[in-house]
């Protein structure tokens, strides 16, 4: 869950919990993360902050972006 008090940053707790997710076969390769309208409603959190935490998880490498299409995991070794 987020700690909107804790030390760490939402961005970075929401990027752990997709992370993790990812990591754990949750969101499979291919397959599209939560939307932004998705992730704002199940944390509470603003539009912002989503972006942000997409922009790590694509600087990581663990995710792609298809302009009209959304968000996906993306493959292993790609």
């Amino acid at each position: 869950m987020i700690d909107p008090e804790g030390p760490v940053p939402v961005y970075q707790q929401l990027t752990a919990i997709l992370r993790e997710q990812i990591e754990r076969g949750d969101l499979p390769p291919n397959r599209p993360i939560p939307s932004v309208a998705r992730l704002q409603q199940e944390y509470g959190l603003a539009r912002g902050t989503i972006l942000h935490t997409v922009r790590v998880l694509v600087n990581e490498g663990l995710v792609y972006v298809v302009p009209g299409k959304g968000t996906f995991v993306k493959p292993e070794g790609q």
